[in-house]
């Protein structure tokens, strides 16, 4: 950890607060609106391997509560606007990333009823490592994270904002649940490898 924060420019404090920042944020969920929405059709979901990590839900009732999580999307975006405001970055390289690594999400990314948006955890980080590198010259640590969180919020949470309506679920949140852990996962990891 202290290595990716420091490609970023940050020191072991100041990287260390955003992490409990992001970690502690998780647990914030900012209501935005509300859809009608389908009960999720009854499929065997295998056990959770830890069942005491998961949230406990409202019953479903025909509609889902759209949220935006804190420490999953608000401080990743803010942390990548002080990135993009601090950092000499190639504008356009980080938009091109972006926009590929959002491309890749939405195609990797899943609905899963009654659960969520679901996607194979190392692909988003490797992706954005690998357009970082093509595309951001030395900057390529502080490009891999921001292409890296913005793209899989882009490509996995609002690009499937419609398939929402399908998931049975009472709340969805933007960066939240499993999404948290592709947006953290993939930003830390994808400017280890940068």
């Amino acid at each position: 950890m202290s290595i990716a924060f420091e490609k970023l420019g940050l020191t072991a404090g100041s990287g260390m607060l955003l992490l409990l920042s992001c970690i502690a944020g998780s647990l914030i969920n900012m209501p935005l609106f509300q859809m009608q929405a389908s009960a999720p059709q009854q499929t065997d979901q295998p056990p959770s391997p830890m069942p005491w990590l998961r949230r406990l839900q409202p019953p479903f009732e025909g509609k889902t509560v759209v949220c935006i999580n804190l420490g999953g999307a608000i401080i990743p975006v803010a942390f990548s606007a002080y990135l993009l405001a601090t950092q000499p970055v190639p504008l356009g390289a980080v938009l091109l990333a972006v926009i590929g690594q959002s491309a890749v999400c939405y195609f990797f990314s899943r609905p899963i009823p009654g659960m969520g948006i679901g996607m194979p955890i190392l692909i988003a980080p490797i992706t954005a490592a690998v357009l970082a590198v093509m595309l951001g010259g030395e900057q390529s640590a502080p490009v891999a994270y921001v292409a890296g969180t913005l793209g899989v919020l882009v490509g996995a949470d609002l690009l499937r904002i419609n398939n929402i309506r399908e998931l049975g679920v009472p709340v969805a949140s933007i960066g939240g649940a499993g999404t948290f852990d592709g947006v953290f996962i993939t930003g830390i990891v994808a400017v280890l490898l940068a």
